[in-house]
């Protein structure tokens, strides 16, 4: 089964993407923010992230960039998912290494479609 990280500070977020990620199935796991999403990418490394721009602690852009410096097996897609939709976000998302990227708010259809963009769904 294919493994998903939903990093975002809102629980109704996290919810509504699980929801629709286990209806694709995915095994969904949650982080709050970018921190928790590190410690858990060191423990177990994803097939693919859906990442929130803005979090306390650690942001989404600082999240991928540190994420970008750590040794692992497998690098995991990253699906940046957030309601900046201006082009300058959306190049410094793509620089710091994200693979696609999806506006909020999204459905299942959008968001599978971003998965089968990276080769994932």
């Amino acid at each position: 089964m294919k493994t998903c990280l939903v990093v975002d500070d809102s629980k109704v977020i996290r919810k509504v993407a699980r929801h629709i990620l286990e209806t694709l199935n995915f095994s969904v796991a949650e982080a709050g923010d970018g921190e928790e999403a590190l410690k858990h990418c060191r423990q177990s490394s994803p097939d693919v992230i859906l990442l929130d721009w803005n979090m306390p602690v650690m942001s989404g852009i600082d999240f991928l960039r540190t994420l970008g410096t750590e040794r692992m097996d497998r690098r995991p897609k990253v699906v940046f998912c957030t309601t900046e939709s201006g082009i300058g976000h959306i190049r410094a998302a793509v620089e710091a290494g994200a693979d696609e990227y999806v506006m909020k708010p999204f459905d299942r259809d959008t968001l599978e479609s971003k998965l089968q963009l990276v080769g994932l769904a």
